[in-house]
């Protein structure tokens, strides 16, 4: 579990390396392609609690997003709508998981009642950061309240019967918005990735993080196959 007296996560520290080992490998044409984006037959599903950066920085974002698109238009890139940033997995996307086998309700009342004490609180969307397979705008808490809530979410999912698989895949500490996915070869990557360099510290703007959402979600977001489960205001 989770310690709330450990040290705080340096998130700048992990951002810096994981763009620096990402880069490496970009640069070598090692770029993990997706298979499974224009799959019809794409059964994972799951359970996230996340929130959505404000308008100002979703424009600033698709601004970035548009450019990339004119040079490697094969890629996936996020529509506006489908931008955001996850606080929880509850439970990971997984083949053939639905929600006929769990009681929404209780998730709900869970998270409302980890929820009632946390006041709003700001996010700074700084720069890019990157994986083999895919591209990421980084953020920042301007204070603890993420890692706080994340921890207390923790502590009572795990104390609850529900079923719940957080922290299985990895333990969430970081704040960034997955904004690409690599699906095709590329065929610019250098020009790409030049491009990518000029954002990589750019300021994208902060935005004040007022409310949650509970989806039920394919593995990327999609608007279309998104249910809402339950919206939740901070104080």
């Amino acid at each position: 579990m989770a310690d709330e007296t450990a040290p705080i996560f340096d998130l700048e520290k992990h951002y810096n390396q994981l763009w620096k080992d990402t880069l490496r490998e970009l640069t070598a044409g090692a770029f993990e392609l997706d298979p499974l984006i224009a799959s019809e037959n794409d059964s994972r599903f799951g359970v996230t609690l996340l929130f959505r950066p404000g308008q100002e920085v979703r424009k600033r974002i698709e601004q970035f997003l548009l450019e990339l698109q004119q040079i490697e238009p094969e890629q996936y890139y996020y529509p506006e709508p489908d931008i955001h940033v996850t606080v929880m997995s509850v439970i990971s996307c997984h083949a053939g998981f639905s929600l006929d086998t769990i009681r929404v309700e209780e998730y709900i009342q869970l998270v409302q009642k980890t929820i009632q004490n946390f006041r709003s609180f700001q996010l700074h969307f700084r720069g890019i950061t990157a994986s083999p397979s895919c591209l990421l705008i980084q953020g920042f808490p301007v204070a603890d309240q993420l890692n706080h809530l994340r921890n207390k979410l923790r502590k009572n999912f795990r104390s609850a019967t529900l079923q719940q698989t957080i922290d299985t895949r990895y333990v969430l500490q970081t704040a960034h918005s997955t904004v690409v996915r690599f699906k095709a070869p590329l065929q610019n990557a250098s020009v790409f990735l030049d491009k990518v360099q000029e954002y990589r510290e750019y300021d994208f703007g902060s935005t004040e993080v007022r409310e949650l959402e509970l989806v039920y979600n394919d593995w990327y977001q999609r608007t279309a196959l998104v249910r809402l489960l339950g919206r939740f205001r901070l104080r």
